[in-house]
């Protein structure tokens, strides 16, 4: 519907207030889906909404409306019972003090906005349409017309709140405190005051308010406010533990890698909190096409009361205002500009339900035109937890645990879970080392000095790149090989294996099922392990060693073939793909910053399997929306046709404009309460 442009701001009867990751107040209410549905109902101030004002006003508003009907239903019987009291002044006294109850904020902010400029609204519609009913001696049917569009704004409220459920469930009531672990003592302290590196405490039962790295031994977590997953994970020490979690069965403490603002909770909520501000483009449309068909409609009922006295004989003014009014009502476009932007929305809630972050509701749109999947292979389809298998060392002058050392020392300052399974070995003893001069060669490896020694770890391109000979015969090696060379010369390599995700299989599955013709798989690992994993997956396509700019051309090609591609990835290196591709995608658990960052959907849980799931979801919003297009354009072309020739009452036109806005927005929510794939 219409929108307050005095403000600038949509309004709205119950705004949802969550607590902002940038600030220790909470922000100003989330906003409905773009271009909503306008409430009949003022913003509240902020400082209303902290005092509990909103409530208050919410509540006020519905007694309101009730005590409207109550009047207007004993008006009515009244009238039916012709008492002769009521009459006159008393009958319109009556009526007006219902009509008033409901109407007045509209016919204030109709005002407010023609003294702005913006006429042709919804506030103006609603308003000479009724006032025009009371000229006219239909007390009752005006009155009827604005309680029930209030009616259909609070049943709009509530569909939004519920829509938006799922999301604040996602994020909601994150711990005020956390116990900071010091000297063996604790204290409670506001969780933006707690540094990276320092200890806190966790209980039993107890959210987790800061990302961290768990000290203790093994405990279970509950992950399904960031997951979606309901089954507990069991969790060891040095795992990554998020906030949001819930520690369930006894205390543990957690080393904080990550302030308040950055942990995955707060980035979560910032992503979802910029959602609704990307609109589809089917919302676009409808958002441009009110803009033009809200004056039209109301030239359309001025020639519709006027033309007729030169071509009717019996022209009676009163009989087509009365048909022009009728026209106005039913012409209000509710059910399209409320029911598009909130299908989108619910859209966004049903996938947060699931693990799955659509950064706006266009991303929603254009995934259901996706043909081409592209997929990274480490840490998307594989587990990206490296298995050491063996170490091998060719240089007699350095022992085996030296070799150790120094290549962890080195693959320390990279976050590749090839290097973090590589450091998990080592112990300790590396970080006596002092590591200078490192440089990332991009797709190959490090390169740096350790106690005077140039030191090179990575794939065999890296050793290629700098003339150090080696045995080319591990290049057939299937599994993953990190190969060290110290002052040029090859003095070993580690063989590491990164097991196949549990869904991935079902994954690839499941993409075609949901109609997807061709899988794609670019990696920078050998392209013979890269080979056995896409055969294992039964994957269309599949590439090996490849640069990050490998990649990039690679989308180019299926790009200009007239493809809708996606990319799914997880590492730094996948970032500049994710952009590319027509829908980023990014595993969110593992994920790093840039790949999560540059993504238009997030897998908060890693899984592969969501793929399909988020394609699913698409396309069923998608159906929604436009089965609720359908609607509102069916109905109201009927009545309008109807309501010009004087079949249609404005009773009809009621049902015209708030009964199929009210059953528009059923139909949108329906997706909150569907179920996709196995959760």
């Amino acid at each position: 519907m219409a929108t307050d442009n005095s403000t600038n701001k949509h309004i709205h009867l119950a705004p949802l207030e969550i607590t902002s990751p940038r600030t220790a107040e909470k922000p100003g209410p989330v906003t409905a889906p773009a271009d909503a549905c306008c409430s009949t109902h003022a913003p509240v101030s902020a400082q209303a909404q902290h005092t509990g004002h909103n409530h208050g006003d919410v509540e006020n508003s519905y007694m309101l409306a009730i005590s409207s009907l109550a009047l207007l239903v004993i008006g009515i019987v009244l009238d039916y019972m012709q008492v002769a009291w009521f009459s006159g002044y008393v009958r319109i006294a009556v009526f007006s003090v219902a009509y008033l109850l409901v109407g007045w904020k509209v016919i204030f902010h109709a005002i407010r906005n023609i003294a702005k400029g913006n006429v042709f609204n919804e506030f103006f519609l609603m308003s000479i349409a009724t006032i025009g009913a009371f000229s006219l001696g239909e007390y009752a049917e005006g009155v009827a017309v604005m309680l029930f569009y209030v009616i259909g704004e609070h049943f709009q409220e509530a569909a939004v709140a519920r829509s938006r459920k799922s999301i604040k469930d996602l994020i909601d009531n994150r711990p005020q405190t956390v116990s900071l672990l010091y000297k063996g003592q604790t204290s409670d302290v506001n969780p933006r005051q707690v540094q990276i590196g320092q200890t806190i405490q966790v209980k039993a039962g107890e959210k987790v308010a800061l990302d961290g790295i768990l000290l203790s031994d093994a405990s279970t977590f509950n992950t399904s406010a960031l997951t979606g997953e309901s089954r507990p994970e069991t969790k060891t020490k040095g795992d990554s533990i998020l906030a949001g979690m819930i520690s369930l069965d006894k205390v543990v403490h957690l080393q904080v890698s990550a302030a308040y603002e950055n942990s995955a909770l707060s980035r979560i909520l910032k992503m979802v909190e910029e959602a609704s501000s990307r609109k589809a483009s089917t919302q676009q449309f409808i958002t441009r096409f009110a803009k033009i068909y809200t004056p039209v409609v109301v030239f359309l009922a001025i020639g519709l009361t006027l033309l007729p006295f030169f071509f009717v004989e019996t022209y009676v003014f009163k009989e087509w205002l009365y048909r022009a009014l009728v026209f106005l009502v039913i012409s209000c476009p509710c059910a399209l500009v409320v029911s598009i932007p909130l299908g989108y929305f619910g859209g966004i809630g049903a996938a947060s339900r699931n693990g799955i972050l659509f950064k706006g509701s266009n991303f929603l749109d254009v995934i259901t035109k996706v043909d081409t999947v592209v997929m990274d292979k480490t840490g998307t389809l594989t587990k990206g937890e490296f298995a050491l298998q063996e170490v091998v060392v060719n240089n007699p002058t350095i022992d085996k645990q030296t070799f150790i050392d120094l290549a962890a020392a080195l693959e320390s300052q990279s976050t590749h879970p090839v290097a973090r399974a590589i450091v998990n070995v080592a112990g300790d003893a590396y970080k006596t080392y002092r590591v200078s001069a490192v440089q990332e060669i991009p797709g190959n490896g490090l390169k740096g000095t350790i106690a005077g020694k140039e030191v090179l770890a990575g794939n065999s391109r890296l050793l290629k790149k700098f003339n150090i000979p080696y045995d080319t015969s591990l290049d057939e090696q299937m599994d993953t090989l990190v190969l060290v060379a110290i002052d040029r010369q090859l003095a070993g390599y580690f063989i590491l294996a990164d097991p196949v995700k549990a869904d991935a299989a079902q994954a690839i599955a499941n993409l075609h099922k949901v109609g997807i013709n061709t899988i794609v798989m670019l990696s920078g690992d050998k392209t013979s392990i890269v080979n056995k994993v896409a055969s294992q997956l039964t994957i269309d396509e599949a590439y090996g060693d490849l640069l990050p700019e490998d990649k990039v051309a690679h989308v180019e090609v299926l790009k200009k073939q007239g493809r809708t591609v996606a990319f799914v990835g997880d590492g730094i290196n996948d970032a500049p793909v994710i952009a590319l591709a027509d829908v980023g995608m990014a595993m969110g658990g593992l994920g790093s910053d840039a790949a999560i960052e540059t993504a238009d959907v997030v897998i908060q849980t890693d899984q592969p399997s969501k793929l399909a799931t988020a394609i699913t979801i698409g396309k069923k919003t998608r159906e929604i929306v436009w089965q609720n297009i359908s609607l509102a354009f069916g109905v109201k072309a009927l009545v309008l046709i109807l309501g010009a020739g004087g079949v249609a009452t404005l009773w009809e036109a009621v049902f015209a404009d708030v009964g199929v806005a009210f059953l528009a927005i059923l139909n949108a929510i329906r997706i909150q309460r569907m179920k996709f794939g196995n959760k």
